[in-house]
């Protein structure tokens, strides 16, 4: 909330637009994806003369996925476009970073006020003027429209911090004659978070260490939420001082580092390894930190767990076993819990934290199939290396990909937008331009965004990208068995988009011993970035999308 007001002269006071920018700066948002339109156009000046680096994409949707990811690597980021021609096609984007928990600000223009006068129908519009405002509250955990100048500042303030707060997307709508007002004074605005209610927090700390000491076999079940509130160091902490078994989530994957010596891998109910199955769900105490109980993160609720026999804190809720405390932070409740020490009498059942996969052997003659080239694939990687994955076998397979840092492994296994990978590698690289950023995506969801490695090509950016072909929609053969020509694709050549695009280098693969040149190849050259096309069997699939398959089969197939 403001606490109190001061008056400002005229060079010190700066206008709508101005203090929109400082405040972004001030989150630490360097860079700001999008498309500029008429509606915006002014501001869109005003960005490109500030500090923030301004990208231009190929279409906003690509631009709101780009933003998801340079949220996901750097802690919050911006999305700029026009009034809804701009705004509504960015509607996917910023629904699964609200599913997904990402903090992206998304900033639109609008018609001006004085143009609204007798309600005139201006391009652009659908309905009223107040219908993209209204779209976007469903998919935002708060929002603004900046049409008032005594509020503009403090409404500025309170939406930015929710986005901080919630780790969650926002809306800032600035209509056209409102970016360059000043106003008269500049609130000082102090944004309180409520503590945590002390008794509430001892009480459930209390209860959840008493469990956790007194179980046979307890296990942490991380979710993707301890890296969006930057976690990881405490729940490590809590895992090493109590000598806990890890696991993650589908969602969570990469959340700490998968060499851990207590890491066992992901727990995927049905579908994952059955030995960290049956390990997970023969724990007497399953302590799930910032996981969401979503049906892929479930294994399609193959998942066997007794609530009863859980401890489950995320930032909205925290349950042990059948009793819900209130007003309790997630941060606040591991960070307690660390402090308090876990004191463990009882020795903890071996947990399968040693499996390794034997060591890739190159078959050079071999027909590459997916399960091969992940093999290969982990072999290359390092801590330096962000993984981003597609909807489909490109994230199925990849689950078995070892992370070796945090933040290594992107991929929308919630909400499953197809498309989200090639243009969210534009936007870990431009977050973390050092890093080796690999995106692997299917033909079908390339084919979708897929043209956003104009803007890649244009920044010179080092992306690979692995486009997976087998001549359609894979996963979608599985769920519905058939000869169905809707889940075809026409191919294209993507070996010579580097031709068209006028940069990068293309590659073709069909072998084994292809892939690993083109791999090598592209992995030393950061001139620009490389495109691996790669030639599958139509019927080829990973282990696990195989066993996804077979437990959505009769669900999909049914309705």
């Amino acid at each position: 909330m403001p606490t109190n007001a001061s008056p400002a002269n005229d060079a010190d006071r700066p206008s709508i637009g101005e203090y929109l920018l400082q405040r972004l700066q001030d989150y630490g948002i360097a860079d700001c994806f999008g498309i500029p339109g008429d509606y915006i156009l002014s501001f869109y000046a005003m960005l490109e003369e500030s500090p923030i680096n301004a990208i231009g994409c190929t279409r906003e949707d690509c631009a709101g996925f780009a933003a998801d990811a340079y949220a996901r690597v750097s802690g919050m980021s911006a999305l700029c476009v026009t009034y809804c021609v701009g705004g509504l096609s960015v509607c996917n984007s910023i629904a699964g970073a609200y599913a997904e928990k990402s903090p992206v600000v998304m900033i639109t223009g609008s018609p001006g006020l004085r143009e609204r006068i007798h309600n005139p129908l201006l391009h652009h519009m659908v309905r009223n003027f107040r219908t993209q405002y209204d779209v976007f509250e469903k998919l935002t955990v708060a929002g603004t429209e900046l049409d008032d100048p005594e509020t503009a500042f403090r409404e500025i303030d309170r939406v930015l911090a929710a986005c901080q707060r919630f780790k969650r997307p926002v809306y800032i709508e600035i209509p056209r004659d409102m970016v360059h007002v000043r106003p008269e004074v500049r609130p000082l605005y102090s944004s309180p978070i409520p503590p945590s209610d002390p008794r509430a927090l001892d009480e459930a700390v209390e209860e959840a260490a008493a469990r956790i000491e007194k179980a046979r076999q307890p296990v942490l079940l991380l979710g993707v939420e301890i890296h969006r509130f930057g976690l990881q160091d405490l729940a490590i902490k809590l895992a090493e001082q109590a000598k806990i078994p890890i696991a993650a989530t589908m969602l969570g994957k990469g959340v700490v580092e998968e060499t851990h010596p207590l890491y066992m891998g992901l727990y995927e109910g049905g579908i994952g390894r059955p030995e960290i199955t049956q390990y997970v769900e023969a724990s007497d105490c399953v302590v799930m930190l910032g996981t969401f109980m979503t049906d892929i993160n479930l294994g399609i609720y193959t998942a066997e767990l007794d609530i009863g026999d859980c401890i489950y804190a995320t930032s909205e809720q925290l349950r042990i076993r059948h009793h819900h405390y209130r007003d309790v932070k997630l941060e606040d409740f591991i960070k307690r819990l660390v402090e308090r020490g876990i004191k463990r009498q009882k020795p903890q059942p071996p947990a399968p934290t040693d499996w390794k996969p034997e060591p890739f052997k190159l078959q050079p003659q071999a027909p590459i199939s997916i399960t091969r080239l992940m093999r290969r694939i982990d072999e290359q990687l390092d801590e330096g290396t962000i993984v981003i994955a597609d909807v489909g076998d490109s994230l199925f397979a990849s689950t078995e990909l070892t992370t070796h840092n945090r933040t290594e492994f992107i991929a929308p296994a919630y909400y499953t937008s197809m498309g989200f990978a090639v243009p969210a590698a534009l936007g870990a690289q431009t977050a973390r331009p050092n890093a080796r950023v690999l995106a692997i995506v299917g033909d079908g969801a390339f084919q979708m965004t897929g043209m956003e490695l104009s803007t890649i090509v244009r920044r010179k950016q080092p992306v690979i990208v692995i486009i997976l072909n087998n001549g359609g929609y894979g996963t979608e053969r599985l769920l519905h068995p058939g000869e169905f020509e809707f889940n075809d694709v026409h191919g294209w050549q993507y070996e010579k988009l580097p031709e068209v695009l006028n940069g990068g280098t293309g590659y073709l693969v069909r072998t084994e011993g292809e892939f690993d040149a083109a791999l090598t190849a592209a992995w030393n050259d950061r001139s620009g970035p490389s495109i691996l096309h790669v030639i599958l069997d139509e019927h080829d699939k990973s282990r696990a999308l195989a066993k996804l398959a077979e437990m959505m089969q009769r669900t999909v197939v049914q309705q």
